[in-house]
């Protein structure tokens, strides 16, 4: 039993949540079924381990439970597992959820293998629903892997452990100094500079619906640094080759998902599930029927780079380090263990959802599996016949040759071999009559025009006679039905062309129309236009305390713009933008536009250089005026002088001509004009007394006794009391007060 069941079995959390069984573990916590005593409703509830709970890293892991609590809670959506409530409960934090009752996507995905193309489109719909409701809560995910998406028991999607979210202006992945995440669903601007965004909970979506419709991530390997390095380096294969036949608009959306660049991805989940209802419109029946043919798998496989993943595996998904629950296989499991990582900051994820018995009417309303689809695939119908000799005669063509064989890709289809005798009788009577022509016929077979396909015309292209014809700039989406008729195993890349419109055919391999391609191994190579590239203003370009805002030229060569206007004639200097930083753009920041569009952009100079002015002896308000028109900040300070007049300048801090800046502060002293005093009354006062008073006001004293000076006691004093006095005269020398003492 773990800690934190031993501190909460048999009890009741918080005097609210009585807890009936422990679901499953973690690296972080432990997730119970509990009763909700207030509302007598089944709930999940989450409480962190003990040691952690007292551990040193006790406060970053408390914020990590309510930061799940809080970036789920402002979420409302159906597709989004609710966060009900969040407390401490005898020192421990707990999370209170929905309690939901399904299965894993992951384990869905190991007991499905591939998935047909409209139960994919369904469920990354969903997907995306969600998290759309969480982008326009400014809240990013930043941990979406099929381990994280639950399907409940009415076959819908819903989303679990907001633990890892971030809002918008704050996601990066450095809380612990490494990347989090599952390597196989990272973004590449996630590994290369620990950013996440919007588009980086896209890219992991396109990996699932990669994954969902191939049986296997785009990049796969054991060692999880390849994983990375293929991410950063290396463009996710195109559905199209991965899965031949599948519509071109469901191939170029996944890739739009995927793009390398997150400029070239939707701006979030709402635009990509705008683009994805789009393209589900567009699909015709057959189209959404699409399902990857079972013996393709172990091309994508290799496509992809790596080690094949099992599309179907006897045993389920195994519970990572920290998730002791055991995965019961059977169809009637109690429960199912979804579990995180073992690293500390993102391995608390562990829901436990019961997986209730699923019956055959329940899995046909629920999703459609391989095996209900009405068509057989084209690896079950597939028969080829080869002659082992091509030179035998037509005596020997009486017998057929032991290498002609039946090549069935995949498992063998549970259907009767006598559907497809007819056929294969037929096409056998049609080489032995073939050979039994002699060697023109096996000329025709081999060499001749039964053994090449030749590259049919684009209904949309104009040929005129007698000319070579390309395929160049046809339609790719009606192009690709032609060459399905036509039997030609096409492979597709995309790339941006600012000549070629977006969806048509930019580079062949072979490009002429009645060019031969080989039934035996021959292929075509096509490259189509994505439009042309679009790059978008950074939002944070205008703000200089950012990377972008620092060096705003820079960021609009590393966002793809090609035509960036700066003419440095044309730089203003600022008081508040610092040198360097941008003032002025247009576009204005944010924008989205073609990668060729004309940026123009004002940079900032600085603060303008000014020379001080000569203010000393000038009045006040001339030498304010003087010092505002320079945009100095200019403090003010009084005092006393016999030689400058009232409010006029005394000195200032700097001296005519100094070269100075806007904003720089500027020291002024300003006259009060000559000081004058009140005399005071100090008849009657001793003569030292009478002494010591006038000399502190600075004044001169000077003592008369014509009659002698008995007492010392001042009897006239001149100036009279309360006369105004001068304290220094215009010589500069202290006024004089006579005393007469007696």
């Amino acid at each position: 039993m773990s800690e934190a069941d031993e501190r909460t079995s048999d009890r009741i959390i918080d005097g609210r949540y009585r807890i009936l069984r422990e679901i499953a573990q973690g690296g972080m916590a432990t997730v119970y079924e509990a009763l909700d005593l207030r509302l007598s409703r089944h709930v999940a509830v989450k409480i962190m381990h003990t040691m952690l709970a007292q551990g040193p890293h006790r406060a970053q892991f408390e914020e990590r439970f309510r930061r799940e609590a809080r970036s789920a809670a402002a979420i409302a959506n159906p597709h989004i597992v609710q966060v009900y409530d969040t407390g401490v409960d005898q020192g421990l934090d707990y999370l209170v959820m929905e309690y939901v009752h399904g299965i894993s996507l992951r384990r869905d995905m190991a007991r499905q293998g591939v998935y047909p193309l409209k139960e994919t489109l369904r469920i990354v719909g969903e997907i995306l629903d969600g998290l759309a409701s969480a982008h326009r809560a400014g809240v990013i995910h930043r941990d979406i892997k099929p381990e994280n998406i639950l399907i409940n028991d009415r076959g819908h999607v819903e989303i679990t452990d907001f633990g890892l979210a971030r809002a918008a202006a704050q996601a990066t992945l450095s809380s612990t100094g490494m990347l989090m995440g599952t390597a196989a669903y990272l973004a590449p601007e996630t590994i290369e500079n620990n950013e996440a965004s919007p588009q980086s909970d896209l890219y992991a979506v396109g990996i699932i619906a990669y994954e969902m419709l191939t049986g296997t991530v785009p990049f796969a390997s054991d060692n999880p640094v390849t994983i990375v390095f293929k991410h950063v380096h290396e463009d996710v294969p195109s559905l199209a080759r991965a899965c031949p036949g599948i519509d071109p608009s469901v191939a170029a959306l996944v890739s739009s998902l995927t793009d390398r660049s997150p400029e070239n991805r939707p701006d979030d989940a709402g635009r990509a599930l705008e683009s994805l209802r789009k393209v589900v419109r567009g699909l015709d029946r057959q189209a959404m029927d699409y399902v990857l043919p079972a013996g393709a798998a172990a091309g994508v496989t290799a496509a992809a780079g790596g080690q094949p993943e099992p599309a179907n595996p006897e045993t389920p998904e195994p519970p990572t380090q920290g998730a002791t629950a055991p995965i019961d296989d059977a169809e009637d499991a109690a429960t199912q263990t979804i579990a995180a990582t073992s690293d500390p900051e993102n391995s608390d994820t562990v829901l436990n959802v019961p997986a209730p018995p699923e019956t055959d009417a329940d899995a046909a309303t629920r999703r459609y599996r391989l095996n209900d689809v009405d068509t057989p695939s084209r690896a079950e119908t597939t028969t080829i016949l080869q002659p082992q000799d091509p030179t035998a005669s037509p005596a020997d063509a009486n017998v057929v040759p032991a290498s002609a064989q039946t090549l069935q890709q995949g498992t063998e289809t549970a259907k009767p071999k006598h559907r497809h005798r007819g056929l294969i009788i037929a096409l056998v009577i049609l080489l032995v009559l073939a050979l039994g022509g002699g060697g023109g016929g096996a000329w025709w077979y081999y060499l001749g025009p039964g053994s090449y396909v030749a590259l049919p015309k684009p209904d949309d292209i104009s040929c005129s006679e007698n000319q070579e014809c390309k395929v160049i700039g046809a339609d790719y989406a009606k192009y690709a039905s032609t060459l399905k008729v036509a039997g030609i195993d096409v492979y597709t890349d995309y790339d941006f062309s600012d000549q070629v419109p977006k969806g048509a055919i930019m580079a062949a391999e072979p490009d002429t129309v009645g060019a031969r391609i080989s039934k035996r191994g021959g292929s075509l190579n096509l490259t189509v236009s994505k439009g042309i590239r679009r790059a978008t203003v950074p939002k944070d370009i205008l703000m200089p305390d950012t990377a972008n805002g620092k060096d705003p030229l820079r960021a609009l060569k590393a966002a793809g713009f090609d035509k960036i206007d700066h003419d440095s004639s044309k730089d203003q200097y600022s008081m508040d933008v610092p040198e360097g930083a941008a003032i002025s753009v247009e576009p204005a920041p944010g924008t989205k536009t073609r990668h060729d569009t004309k940026v123009s952009l004002v940079l900032s100079k600085g603060r303008m250089p000014v020379a001080m002015p000569d203010i000393i002896g000038k009045a006040r308000d001339d030498a304010k005026a003087a010092l505002e028109a320079l945009r100095l900040k200019v403090n003010y300070s009084e005092d006393w002088s016999d030689s400058v007049p009232r409010n006029q300048v005394i000195s200032a801090s700097h001296q005519a001509q100094e070269q100075l800046h806007w904003g720089d502060a500027v020291n002024v002293v300003i006259s009060k004009g000559p000081q004058f005093i009140s005399m005071p009354d100090v008849k009657g006062k001793s003569q030292d007394e009478a002494t010591q008073i006038l000399q502190g006001y600075g004044l001169k004293v000077n003592i008369s006794a014509p009659l002698g000076n008995l007492t010392h006691t001042v009897r006239i004093q001149d100036p009279n009391p309360g006369t105004q006095v001068k304290v220094v005269n215009d010589d500069g020398s202290p006024a004089v007060v006579t005393l007469t003492v007696v």
